[in-house]
């Protein structure tokens, strides 16, 4: 039993590192491109996305514990970390930001206007929004947005 434990939290540090990095690369080249306000650690606990997380903390658990062979061990570690670490050039980390956190053409309505444009960033408590209409990109309260 001790074993399994050790291959979950071996997995999850490493998927933590990876993760790090993917996030990273998509602050730094995707957020900060759009000027948009967001501190890191929540761009990091909102987008994650539990059950990856878990799936690929026990995979990479088991094959750094279970798994004898140590060329094999790094190898698939080495290759699941090109695209976290690629995530770090300007226009990977763009469209990777843009694929988790872009929606295009949309629709929002509240009390008093309608606005039709692309969310740029769904936080906890705001939406960053390009309106096409005004051709500028706004905040808006998400307790407004019916």
């Amino acid at each position: 039993m001790s074993k399994f434990f050790q291959a979950l939290f071996s997995g999850m540090f490493i998927t933590f590192i990876l993760d790090f990095f993917l996030f990273l690369g998509i602050k730094e080249n995707y957020i900060d491109f759009y000027e948009i306000d967001v501190y890191y650690n929540i761009l990091f606990a909102d987008h994650q996305n539990v059950y990856i997380f878990f799936a690929l903390s026990m995979l990479l658990g088991f094959i750094v514990t279970y798994i004898n062979n140590t060329k094999l061990s790094l190898s698939v570690i080495l290759l699941l970390a090109i695209i976290p670490f690629s995530s770090l050039i300007p226009s990977v980390g763009y469209k990777i930001g843009e694929m988790m956190l872009m929606s295009k053409d949309v629709t929002l309505k509240d009390d008093k206007y309608t606005y039709i444009g692309d969310i740029y960033y769904d936080g906890r408590d705001d939406i960053i929004f390009y309106d096409k209409e005004i051709k500028k990109q706004i905040k808006l309260k998400k307790e407004s947005i019916k």
